[in-house]
């Protein structure tokens, strides 16, 4: 494992299961969790059942991350042509 990435070990669905993510996303992840209402063992469940066939929970997890910044950006619109 890289020494950038932070690994969390979670029980999914009954089953132990470990990720590893850069300490930044699990800030954004525990915030998250936070403002959402719910334990991050519990967000992580959701995403883990929405995922896409094929997609790996990090993977998942960074891409919520990501969406879930974006959401609370304020409003830009893109320079027209």
């Amino acid at each position: 494992m890289s020494l950038h990435l932070k690994k969390r070990s979670l029980i999914l669905a009954g089953h132990d299961t470990s990720v590893a993510l850069e300490p930044a996303f699990w800030a954004v992840l525990d915030q998250a969790a936070t403002q959402e209402g719910e334990g991050l063992a519990l967000l992580v469940t959701r995403l883990d059942a929405g995922r896409k066939p094929g997609q790996s929970l990090a993977s998942a997890l960074r891409v919520f991350t990501l969406e879930w910044l974006q959401a609370r950006l304020p409003d830009t619109q893109a320079p027209e042509p």
